[in-house]
């Protein structure tokens, strides 16, 4: 097997990645980028709404960082290490005007300031927009940044898992999709910014490449997850597509309205009302279709159409594009049809404010890979683009920092693992007959839907968790039908449920064990909130078959937990 030699591995071409490369590389080190897709089409690109930040003289006169903590925190349900929501908010207006510098153009208030507009759960709007497209501009921005850079590029690869010496990583073996030909990359230090795992749902915001990759290496390679069962659910994907209405239809004025025409966040929230946290509203959603205040099909509307057509078409201009062509419908004279769908993972790769792993030396991880933990038990919306950028760029600085005190160790007799690695991805998908990949895709995508879901309890998640097990079984007779050498992608895609399935027994047990409700972990036999047991973070292992969990405190500081209350 060929190997290249590199001082750090970047997994994952969006937003964190490319942030964490930019760092290591102005540096001075080697380093190379490994995405599945190229990087402009990384999931980052989905991230619509706008990033918050607090920038002094720009936002509103009352707002200040301490109050962007304390949204944070308290949107998280208190599960939130404040450190790293201090650092999140106190970096906010840097990471903005840095890449204002880079050239994203943000959209202008009529003074020529940076325009904001609220999120939920915000006490003060500070959310920077590009219209309805904002991800597209970070993005574009970015990786023109760093294609200027010496950073080897390695698009439409797949990482197949990491190779670890003992208590450090020394690197990742990884496939051309193309070719499917196998590659040893060596490296001293590797960044996960692998993104989410939605496909494990059956309705999803995500992109079909979210397959929780970095999540199931980690776990392989015995590094632990932090807080895994806390999985969001957005409360606006268009009926019946699931594709993404951004949140900011409702920072923009949008309304949630049941069949009988009422504005029914006032019974949920009647502070916040639209915008209250997505688990409250999802929940929200969910409680008025089952007891049957749901339009036929199980949705309800998204209400633009006070906001006028003009205003409707520049401010929200893909919500408005997406309800044409996907739903048919006019949302300037008709509400949007909207359910809740999975949207985010808040668990992650375990790592402190600077992206490094406890368990691994050299294993780093940033963005949606990681948890911090920034976002506790539930993330505010435009948290996400901000902390891919903020943590990409703290990681990356890490790794740096990493690099000039860790010298290169021999790692040649790993040879042998690597070449595992590769047979152990042949033989998943080795039978001829027997069980083919899609149905047990299509079957965990359903039971983590409907018993790891918005609302779980007790015997639905130890069903689910059966299910898994057997499902995991059922591997062991699975094929694909494509055999050819050239752009497989049933081989990478089986490859994929193969790391869903390590995910989806992680999340369903740790979710079994969490006996409380807490952000968008909402247990119907536990339905309160238990800061006497539970305020603590779940830390879980994958063995095998067996998921090994033990706990660790959150980080109390300035904020106690108090009502969580909108």
């Amino acid at each position: 097997m060929e190997k290249l030699s590199y001082d750090a591995i970047v997994i994952g071409g969006g937003l964190a990645g490319l942030m964490a490369a930019h760092e290591i590389a102005v540096s001075g080190y080697k380093v190379a980028v490994i995405s599945k897709v190229f990087p402009t089409r990384s999931h980052s690109s989905s991230a619509e709404g706008g990033i918050a930040a607090y920038i002094e003289g720009n936002s509103d006169p009352n707002d200040n960082p301490d109050y962007m903590t304390y949204d944070t925190i308290k949107g998280g349900d208190f599960l939130v290490d404040p450190d790293a929501a201090e650092l999140l908010s106190q970096k906010s207006g840097e990471i903005v005007r840095i890449m204002e510098s880079w050239g994203t153009l943000f959209n202008r208030q009529p003074d020529g300031r940076v325009a904001v507009r609220y999120f939920g759960g915000q006490t003060y709007p500070r959310t920077r927009f590009v219209g309805d497209k904002l991800e597209m501009a970070l993005l574009h921005t970015l990786f023109q940044r760093v294609s200027g850079l010496d950073i080897d590029f390695y698009n439409e690869w797949f990482a197949l898992d990491l190779i670890r010496d003992d208590k450090r990583v020394v690197g990742v073996v990884a496939m051309e999709m193309k070719s499917m030909t196998p590659v040893f990359f060596k490296a001293r230090a590797i960044v996960m910014a692998t993104g989410g795992m939605g496909m494990l749902y059956a309705h999803s915001t995500n992109a079909y490449i979210n397959t929780g990759d970095g999540y199931a290496m980690a776990l392989r390679a015995g590094a632990a997850l932090k807080d895994p069962e806390f999985v969001q659910f957005h409360p606006t994907a268009l009926y019946p597509s699931d594709i993404l209405i951004s949140e900011a239809a409702r920072g923009e004025g949008a309304i949630l309205i049941n069949n009988k025409g009422e504005r029914f966040m006032a019974r949920y929230a009647p502070r916040k009302l639209d915008l209250a946290p997505r688990d409250i509203t999802s929940r929200a959603i969910i409680t008025e279709i089952r007891e049957g205040r749901g339009f036929p099909g199980g949705y309800v509307g998204l209400d633009l159409r006070h906001l006028g057509e003009d205003y409707i078409k520049e401010r929200l201009a893909l919500a408005y594009e997406a309800a044409k062509n996907f739903a048919g419908v006019d949302a300037t004279q008709e509400p949007i049809p909207v359910r809740p769908a999975q949207h985010y993972y808040m668990g992650g790769i375990d790592v402190d404010i600077t992206g490094q792993n406890p368990d691994l030396v050299g294993l780093f991880a940033a963005g949606e890979a990681a948890c911090v933990s920034v976002h506790g038990a539930n993330r505010l919306g435009s948290n996400s683009l901000l902390e891919t950028l903020v943590f990409g760029r703290e990681t990356g600085r890490a790794v740096a920092k990493f690099l000039s005190e860790h010298k290169e160790e021999d790692s040649n007799s790993l040879d042998k693992e690597a070449e595992k690695v590769v047979d152990d991805a042949y033989k998943f998908v080795k039978s001829e007959s027997g069980v083919h990949f899609g149905e047990i895709l299509n079957k965990l995508r359903n039971v983590m839907w409907e018993k790891v879901g918005i609302f779980r309890d007790e015997d639905g998640i130890k069903d689910a968790l059966s299910q898994i097990i057997e499902l995991r079984k059922m591997t062991s007779s699975m094929y694909v039908l494509d055999k050819s050498t050239t752009y497989n992608t049933e081989f990478f895609n089986a490859l994929e449920l193969r790391n869903m399935l390590d995910l989806a027994i992680v999340i369903a047990r740790t979710a079994l064990e969490r006996k409380e409700s807490r952000g968008a972990h909402y247990r119907t036999d536990y339905p309160e909130r238990d800061d006497t047991n539970w305020l603590k973070h779940t830390i879980a292992y994958l063995k095998g078959e067996t998921v090994e969990i033990t706990y660790k405190p959150v980080r109390i500081t300035r904020w106690k937990p108090e009502p969580r209350v909108y």
